[in-house]
């Protein structure tokens, strides 16, 4: 095949895959796995960075910006280390890909091109996603923010979210099959993901065991996975008046419970991959979040935007742990999770519990990556865990009853998921639209 030609595989490469890379936090992924990668990897290996984008000419833009970055960064280490310059360039390879996540027959043209074309993926890092907000509610706004300003800018009450969004149809009208609706922002934000990962999980479990590390799943979820607005019988959040909330939730809550006993099953019919060999490892699931960052998320004018970051570096200044304020700063546990070693995981795992890792900064402004309580599970799934700084206002102390609840829940997440995943995948079939997996 002729596209193979401008594939990228180098000799010791790392791959990983960021979708949404075009702008906001996506960029400030790319950009610091970037700057990261070639600080703290062997010169023996290589990055292959796999942004995907909806179109060609964001897709065009973005590995401009790339390039640009990469310049910049060899030309810093090039002044401190002359020679170096052309070693640093030769260790980055860009790709692009098209992904539309409302779009399941897209999902799985990418999943097709990616196992055709790539030898393994290191990591995937799930970040695309859309708010699903229409406006905000200023009134509130102005009451909750100068009474509370911290607690108001890092888990606000003032947006207001589109009700009942469901996406385009995925069937052709031509096929009369009947087709239930599938949430637009469940969809963008986790489905859709959801499925590429599993489309994935043959490239990320090729690792050997010599290796002795394992391919990543790495969601971006958000301070805002707000336990109450979750409900089992409408996991897609089509009712409800918080939608993007939900989707955060039930990443949480998959992610979480994705190593239990309880979760097994579905887990390795997920994954395709019941136990790891010599020649591949059960790839694992992470999830993280960014902190407060400025996006383009929540679309504001001009002016607005400069009062949202005055308002962050505000709550940083009093006291504020979550607001990393800047994407590159955002970026910060997602990349740490993308390239550590696999031993450093598990021992953080094995001390501590498997948790939720957060991007952080001091007032100064120095990042760092801090486990995250969430709700039902703390910060590692255990009792009388010490208490930590930066709790919503509101959280609760975990208890046996509430971790209960959570495991629970989460295993229904995990069967309904699956459900839903074969149901789809079987009507794109029935249509005559799906995607054959299999290789040529």
């Amino acid at each position: 095949m002729d596209f193979l030609k401008d594939v990228p595989t180098p000799e010791h490469g790392f791959y990983v895959l960021v979708t949404g890379a075009n702008s906001g936090l996506g960029l400030g992924i790319a950009t610091r796995l970037l700057d990261e990668f070639l600080q703290t990897r062997p010169q023996s290996e290589s990055l292959v960075l796999i942004i995907t984008t909806r179109d060609q000419g964001k897709g065009d833009a973005t590995i401009k910006k790339l390039e640009k970055r990469l310049r910049e960064v060899v030309r810093r280490h090039e002044a401190k280390l002359p020679g170096i310059a052309q070693v640093l360039q030769n260790r980055v390879y860009f790709r692009q890909e098209r992904l539309d996540l409302q779009s399941l027959v897209s999902v799985q043209k990418l999943g097709k091109r990616l196992r055709e074309t790539t030898p393994k993926l290191d990591a995937v890092i799930f970040n695309a996603g859309i708010g699903g907000w229409t406006g905000i509610n200023w009134l509130r706004a102005a009451w909750t923010i100068p009474t509370g300003w911290v607690s108001a800018v890092t888990w606000p009450t003032f947006k207001i979210a589109g009700v009942g969004w469901v996406t385009k149809p995925q069937l052709p009208a031509d096929k009369k099959m009947e087709e239930p609706p599938l949430g637009e922002v469940f969809c963008a934000n986790f489905f859709g993901h959801y499925l590429l990962g599993h489309y994935l999980a043959p490239l990320l479990a090729k690792h050997p065991k010599s290796e002795k590390t394992k391919g990543r799943i790495i969601w971006v979820s958000s301070l805002e996975a707000f336990e109450h607005v979750f409900d089992v019988k409408d996991m897609q959040g089509i009712t409800s008046a918080m939608p993007y909330e939900v989707t955060k939730r039930l990443t949480d809550l998959m992610a979480i419970t994705s190593t239990l006993t309880s979760t097994s099953t579905a887990v390795d019919q997920y994954l395709g991959h019941v136990q790891s060999s010599e020649k591949t490892t059960k790839p694992r699931i992470y999830v993280t979040h960014p902190g407060v960052c400025g996006t383009s998320i929540v679309p504001l004018p001009l002016i607005l935007e400069y009062c949202m970051f005055a308002a962050f570096f505000i709550a940083r200044l009093l006291g504020s742990q979550w607001h990393t304020v800047t994407v590159e700063r955002g970026a910060t546990a997602m990349v740490w999770l993308a390239l550590a070693s696999q031993s450093t995981l598990d021992n953080m795992e094995q001390k501590e519990g498997v948790g939720k890792w957060g991007s952080a900064s001091d007032v100064w402004g120095q990042e760092r990556v801090e486990r995250t309580e969430v709700a039902g599970w703390g910060w590692g799934g255990r009792l009388g865990e010490y208490k930590r700084k930066g709790r919503d206002p509101y959280a609760k102390d975990l208890t046996k009853e509430s971790q209960e609840r959570f495991v629970e829940t989460g295993r229904k997440c995990w069967e309904e998921m699956e459900r839903l995943r074969v149901e789809w995948e079987d009507r794109l079939r029935r249509a005559g639209i799906a995607v054959d997996m299999e290789e040529n």
